[in-house]
């Protein structure tokens, strides 16, 4: 059967309606341009009625009378003069006009001297690496035009660029990391130091847009964070990196800002994490946000290598069950951690064989903190031990299933002596304070899309989530509330995270050993090392332990932060 043909209206109805569109634009440009006084003069009437309006509320009442008969003196004046009305509509018009006039300020049509000497200079640098001499129409050439090369642009305030788009030829190889940071480098150090840009290579055209970075943050204080369990806020980074934020209190304030959160648990493909950094750069501090953060869910055990006490105020808190700073106690304590571990795999291995959930005492998540636990690999060599390094296998390699999370802080030049079991197993990666772009590669595993730059503020820097993209990292002000020079505001907002002191069972108080009666007291290292939270271990013929995270009394009561001699 034959096919009907379409209506006109529909055949040839597109052309229809873009003749319409266009006569109808036509049209309302023409009107427009006719009725343009009369568009000023509204405007003008609506500002002076807007004025006058003003004018009347900000008269105190008790003058609105005068007001009202000097107004109404004027009219009769005008009234009665000759005319008046004439000349009154006259100059009221004049005055409408006059205010209704466009009043935003004309778009200059090109940069000024200043900046097209900028974009002359920066052109020139690029000629090198942008041209060829068998191009027969070089886009890059000495003395060439740059407004080619550069179809977008804008300066800031100081006359610095803040955004620039590059054209480049297309034989350039933009797809070689070396060809791309040569050009990074330039143009950063072109543009002007001390700011960080962020570089966005569109290979298929052929160009690259150079924008600058705002500063992060970093009046944001330790506080509780709008998180589900198996969620830690290492920091805030820019909203274009993360489509997710987070409610912040700044002050009186509350703002949201973008975070990166790092996931660990059973689902997690990032299990643990390695922070490096320079010193004072703030790793210290992203470990403090980690524990206040990780206390919320479950219990943490912290070794500090610096043996400052940057750590002495979570001594003796509900869910710290130790804060280690001797060698004999840190060996202990990553051995209970080890033994907890496999107790933990085997206890859900037996539930999961009988065709049960797992045990209550394996889902709750066990935190192990490590700043700078190179420190114990020097002392035990010296000392004749193994390193403490070598416990941590069993809970890196399965701590996952056992909800045994690893976070090891270090300098950045103490990298080579971290086992290899940390540097294999730590896929959640952070480089605090200044670095070079050839250290953040080996650390993060690939470069940032930013330039780094020389003085950062403390708790500045990157982090990479397994095979995710590079984020800039701002840590949140988390300081040592004990430490004299922190400002108090930042010192109460820590003080207000931490758990209540831990109470003895039973309402037990451990006795004071009495120093008269001559008995020796034990230090670690020299004696019987203190005692460290144990678990119960399980064994084949009793499948019901205990619980598990309890706390034995110490037989030799005093401080926890203990250094050997």
């Amino acid at each position: 059967m034959a096919r009907r043909p379409l209506p006109r209206i529909l055949s040839n109805g597109s052309a229809q309606l873009a003749r319409s569109r266009e006569l109808a634009r036509t049209a309302a440009d023409s009107a427009t341009d006719v009725l343009h006084p009369l568009i000023t003069i509204t405007r003008g009437l609506r500002r002076l009625a807007a004025a006058g309006r003003r004018r009347w509320a900000e008269t105190p009442k008790e003058r609105r009378g005068a007001l009202l008969f000097l107004v109404a003196s004027v009219v009769l004046v005008v009234a009665l003069v000759p005319y008046g009305p004439l000349l009154a509509a006259i100059t009221l018009m004049a005055a409408a006009a006059w205010q209704g006039r466009d009043r935003s300020p004309t778009a200059s049509d090109g940069p000024d001297e200043s900046q097209s000497q900028r974009l002359k200079s920066l052109y020139e640098a690029l000629v090198p690496y942008f041209s060829a001499a068998e191009d027969p129409e070089p886009l890059y050439s000495h003395g060439g035009a740059w407004d080619k090369a550069f179809p977008t642009y804008a300066f800031d305030g100081g006359g610095r660029i803040s955004q620039l788009v590059v054209r480049y030829p297309a034989y350039f190889t933009d797809g070689e990391a070396e060809a791309r940071a040569r050009i990074e480098h330039l143009l950063a150090a072109k543009s002007g130091r001390g700011r960080e840009y962020h570089f966005t290579w569109d290979e298929e055209g052929n160009q690259l847009t150079v924008g600058v970075l705002p500063p992060l943050p970093v009046d944001i204080a330790a506080q509780r964070f709008v998180t589900t369990p198996g969620e830690t806020v290492l920091g805030f980074t820019d909203p274009t990196r993360v489509q997710r934020t987070l409610p912040v209190t700044l002050g009186e304030k509350q703002r949201d800002v973008p975070p990166v959160v790092w996931r660990t648990g059973l689902r997690s493909t990032e299990p643990h994490l390695l922070a490096l950094g320079q010193p004072g750069s703030g790793t210290s501090t992203l470990l403090r946000s980690i524990a206040l953060q990780a206390l919320l869910h479950g219990d943490v055990v912290i070794v500090d290598g610096g043996g400052t006490g940057e750590y002495a105020c979570l001594t003796g808190r509900d869910g710290v069950l130790a804060v280690e700073a001797g060698l004999a106690g840190v060996t202990a304590s990553l051995e209970w951690v080890a033994t907890e571990t496999e107790r933990r795999l085997i206890a859900a291995n037996r539930a999961h064989q009988a065709g049960d959930p797992p045990p209550d005492d394996t889902k709750r998540p066990l935190w192990v903190l490590l700043d700078r636990p190179t420190a114990f690999t020097h002392l035990a060599t010296a000392d004749g031990r193994k390193d403490p390094q070598y416990l941590l296998q069993v809970p890196l390699r399965h701590g996952r299933p056992a909800n045994v999370t690893v976070v090891v802080a270090d300098q950045l030049d103490s990298m080579d002596a971290l086992g290899e079991p940390v540097r294999q197993h730590t896929r959640a990666r952070v480089v605090l304070g200044p670095a070079t772009a050839d250290q953040l590669e080996s650390v993060l595993g690939a470069p940032p899309h930013t330039t780094p730059i020389d003085e950062l503020p403390p708790g500045r820097g990157y982090a990479r989530l397994g095979n995710g993209p590079v984020h800039r990292l701002q840590v949140p002000a988390t300081p040592n509330p004990y430490d004299d020079a922190t400002p108090d505001a930042l010192c109460e907002a820590v003080l207000d995270l931490l758990p209540p002191r831990t109470t003895p069972a039973d309402g037990e108080t451990i006795p004071e050993q009495d120093q008269s009666e001559g008995e020796p007291e034990l230090v670690p290292g020299e004696g019987e090392p203190e005692s460290v939270p144990v678990a119960a271990e399980a064994s084949e013929s009793e499948p019901a332990a205990p619980p598990v995270l309890t706390k034995e009394p110490l037989r030799n009561p005093g401080p926890v932060l203990t250094k050997e001699k």
